[in-house]
């Protein structure tokens, strides 16, 4: 998919949005994930705190008895990560005691730390522990009026937070990948379903220029169907103007011809007058010119209509046949080898028009042969094309680069003993012009003269 495409720009807009979406609400679960372990983490340290208060808050059990009903072998083992600590603060010298897993360690306090209470009357937050530890800390002031003031603290390894955290992210993040994958090949699919109907309206817009319809068919969703009713309007629209056009022109050549018919005979009538003899000579200018442009008009509005395809090998077979007929008497042998799969991207007529121009000249111009090939070649680029090559050699006398390029000029004649007005190679130059084609004269391999036509094929 080009950038430039409808398709590209749907895909890559909407790919966006899942990308975005998916990450603010992966961002979004990992935080409320790390929240929840922390809060269940900070429920178990809030047992133990609750359970170390209880114990200090009965003063009459015997030092030995006390602090033994915690329940977690962690306390016990050597900066195990899990600590507990209980400090009297309002005696001069602190009195501290704490979990044998603190060792002779201590444990920082919240408060130094800028750590508020609570509501409920607790402080929560990470600390730096022994051996640079990451704990999970909560701490809390016990007030026993005449037993003392302490300040009672237990911490727990918050590895265990950003453990369970990082899994979860882990699996998050693998869970969204694959989500991402399956929402961006859903995209592909519906941007090209959605698109097939534009894919359809392309391809029968292609097939109405190359020939092979008339007229966009077939049923389109609602917002697309007055796209075709449009088109189809408008091929029907540019048919009624070729007409008309046709119709036009039609009716100015009469219109002029006839004039120039009248004055032509009325100089004629006067015999070798000098005044009369310029008056025929610029008759017949004026005719060649009027000839010359009513067949350009002519040519312009044929090629107007959308999707007219011509079997070119038919074509030139009718063509050689004709052409032995109207030089049969000079036994000039015609030889063809035309493609079959060849077809031209225009009107029968024109293409008569265009090689029969070619072959009368050779035919007329020839020794003994004129020989006529057709070819079919691919394009060079994968969007353009295939391009129609005819080619028409003689084995007659053949012309030099001057004067090849003299007769491809309008009305230019090398030898006036040939019947004609000059007009034949012009006309072809005009007309395959109009195609986007183009005419070349050389030499030819048996002799003579070589015309190269190269038109738009199908």
């Amino acid at each position: 998919m080009r950038a430039s495409s409808l398709a590209t720009r749907l895909f890559l807009s909407a790919t966006a949005w899942v990308v975005v979406i998916l990450l603010i609400t992966g961002i979004v679960l990992s935080s409320v994930y790390r929240a929840a372990t922390e809060r269940a983490f900070d429920r178990r340290l809030n047992l133990y705190l609750r359970t170390l208060i209880a114990e200090v808050a009965t003063p009459d059990e015997p030092p030995d008895h006390q602090f033994q009903s915690l329940g977690e072998p962690l306390f016990e083992l050597p900066l195990s990560g899990w600590y507990w600590q209980i400090t009297r603060t309002d005696s001069e010298k602190p009195d501290i005691r704490a979990s044998r897993s603190l060792w002779d360690k201590k444990l920082p306090k919240l408060e130094e730390q800028g750590a508020d209470l609570t509501a409920a009357g607790i402080r929560l937050g990470y600390v730096e522990g022994p051996e640079g530890q990451s704990l999970r800390m909560v701490e809390r002031p016990v007030d026993l009026g005449a037993d003392g003031k302490f300040l009672v603290s237990v911490a727990g390894d918050a590895s265990e937070i950003f453990d369970e955290t990082r899994s979860f992210d882990y699996y998050l993040g693998g869970t969204f990948a694959a989500l991402t994958i399956v929402l961006v090949l859903t995209t592909i699919f519906q941007v090209r379903f959605g698109l097939a109907p534009l894919k359809r309206i392309s391809e029968s817009i292609a097939d109405i220029r190359s020939g092979r319809a008339e007229r966009l068919e077939g049923e389109f969703p609602v917002e697309i169907a007055p796209l075709a009713r449009e088109t189809n309007a408008l091929i029907d629209a540019n048919r009624e103007i070729v007409e008309r056009a046709r119709t036009h022109v039609g009716n100015l050549a009469h219109a002029i011809k006839t004039p120039l018919s009248v004055i032509v005979n009325e100089a004629s009538a006067h015999g070798a007058d000098p005044f009369a003899n310029k008056v025929l000579e610029q008759a017949d200018v004026m005719r060649d010119q009027v000839t010359h442009h009513l067949e350009r008009a002519r040519i312009a509005a044929r090629l107007t209509i959308i999707g007219t395809v011509t079997e070119v090998a038919p074509a030139i077979e009718a063509l050689r046949r004709t052409m032995e007929k109207i030089h049969r008497h000079r036994g000039i042998a015609i030889t063809v080898d035309a493609d079959p799969r060849a077809k031209f991207r225009g009107e029968r007529q024109d293409l008569e028009e265009m090689a029969g121009n070619l072959v009368d000249n050779a035919c007329k111009w020839a020794a003994s042969q004129v020989f006529i090939e057709v070819l079919v070649e691919q394009p060079a680029e994968p969007r353009a094309g295939p391009m129609l090559r005819i080619i028409v050699d003689d084995d007659g006398r053949g012309l030099s680069a001057a004067e090849r390029a003299q007769v491809s000029r309008r009305g230019q004649r090398l030898d006036e003993s040939k019947p004609g007005s000059g007009l034949g190679l012009s006309i072809v130059v005009d007309l395959a012009a109009l195609y986007g084609g183009s005419l070349s004269l050389g030499s030819a391999p048996i002799g003579g003269l070589r015309a190269e036509l190269v038109l738009p094929g199908v």
